[in-house]
């Protein structure tokens, strides 16, 4: 019986230019972004500036992580502590988290079998609650229908906010996933497309926004420094109105993130490559469906996902021990109880309590895995092959 033996939480290295970068940082002693010498720019200026400009974006700021750029993305666009905050059902826990940590109330949203956000219930619940922000969660990079879904929040006059943590360098039509908000957020932590550990970034168009997020980062007056950030004047009363949060990315992160940008094109065609093969392969098992992904998205899929049939808890649990026994570490969506990463919204209990039945149905069918860059296209067939195997013995 053929086995697998890579690990799935193993990542490829940090590039040599990026090694020496962080060198650089750790022998100049200049960790804070703000720690500068006469004339100098601070590597996370720097970063702020080349991410702005990949994403098509005004203004960037680093954070020190994803969960920090969306809690701040909330304040700085005005939530009000108890306001209610729409978002994906289908979602990881830092996405509620953020919601409630922000002050505000999380209230979820129907999915699809695409895995995307239901229309339908979104729409009800615009209009039922009458919530004027939607943190939209793009869940391990697939894109809802973005023109339908910005024309419906433009219907209710409710603010996008679009957490891009799986789907940076995505796009939509040619457009870039977390161009069609207010504001998108980002994050750089180990398991996503750039790796520094933890980080984060936030992006917008928008002058009177990020000059709040800027001062609610924590930028003791030192706004200047910043390397994408509006004219000095859109500070004039942001900075008496807005509390210092701490949540700054440092200049170590900042200096190994620089260079991992110049590779993530490249990149996101490997993670393509290999989604597209186990796709491929799974799509013919019979039983098993794949998420739809439409022509107009440009996906980046550095995971992958499949539903199965309506099997009981006890059968799915051993499709994964099964799975595991071959060395293949699937996560599945629809255990009562958190996993690791893996949780439910219904085990958020900060969040109100919400009977969202089809997406119950939906999470007791889907099955989760990585696709680390280290796995090479015969791992990828191997894995394939070992899943489906599996699958037909417990179905």
């Amino acid at each position: 019986m053929k086995k697998f033996s890579k690990p799935f939480t193993q990542q490829e290295a940090i590039p040599e230019d990026a090694i020496r970068a962080a060198v650089s940082v750790l022998e100049s002693g200049r960790l804070h972004r703000y720690n500068t010498a006469k004339s100098e720019t601070a590597e996370t200026a720097l970063w702020e500036a080349e991410y702005a400009a990949y994403q098509g974006s005004k203004y960037c700021l680093a954070t020190s992580s994803g969960g920090a750029a969306m809690q701040i993305a909330l304040r700085a666009c005005g939530l009000k502590h108890g306001e209610k905050v729409l978002t994906n059902a289908f979602t990881l826990a830092p996405v509620p988290g953020a919601i409630a940590a922000a002050g505000g109330v999380p209230i979820f949203v129907e999915t699809n079998e695409n895995l995307t956000i239901d229309l339908n219930d979104l729409d009800e619940k615009l209009a039922d609650t009458g919530a004027k922000f939607l943190m939209l969660s793009h869940m391990r990079g697939h894109l809802a229908p973005m023109d339908e879904l910005v024309a419906l929040t433009d219907k209710y006059d409710a603010k996008i906010i679009e957490d891009c943590a799986h789907t940076m360098g995505a796009e939509w039509r040619g457009k870039k996933s977390g161009n069609f908000g207010i504001a998108a957020c980002f994050s750089t932590q180990t398991y996503k497309h750039l790796n520094s550990g933890e980080g984060g970034l936030l992006t917008t168009d928008d002058d009177e926004l990020m000059a709040r997020a800027v001062i609610l980062s924590g930028s003791y007056m030192l706004y200047e420094k910043h390397g994408a950030r509006p004219d000095m004047d859109a500070f004039a009363e942001a900075r008496f109105e807005m509390p210092n949060c701490s949540s700054r990315m440092d200049n170590l992160r900042a200096a190994i993130l620089r260079p991992q940008l110049k590779q993530l094109e490249e990149n996101i065609e490997r993670w393509n490559t290999r989604y597209r093969l186990m796709e491929d392969y799974l799509s013919k098992v019979e039983g098993i469906t794949m998420p739809h992904r439409p022509n107009e998205e440009r996906y980046v899929a550095s995971s992958i996902q499949f539903l199965t049939p309506e099997w009981g808890d006890e059968r799915c649990r051993a499709f994964v021990a099964a799975c595991l026994s071959r060395g293949v570490e699937l996560k599945w969506f629809g255990d009562k109880n958190p996993v690791g990463f893996t949780s439910r919204f219904d085990s958020w209990r900060y969040a109100p309590e919400q009977k969202l039945d089809k997406t119950i149905t939906i999470l007791n069918r889907v099955f989760d895995m990585r696709i680390p860059l280290i796995f090479t296209k015969d791992d990828c067939a191997l894995i394939a092959e070992i899943i489906a195997e599996e699958f037909k013995k417990v179905a």
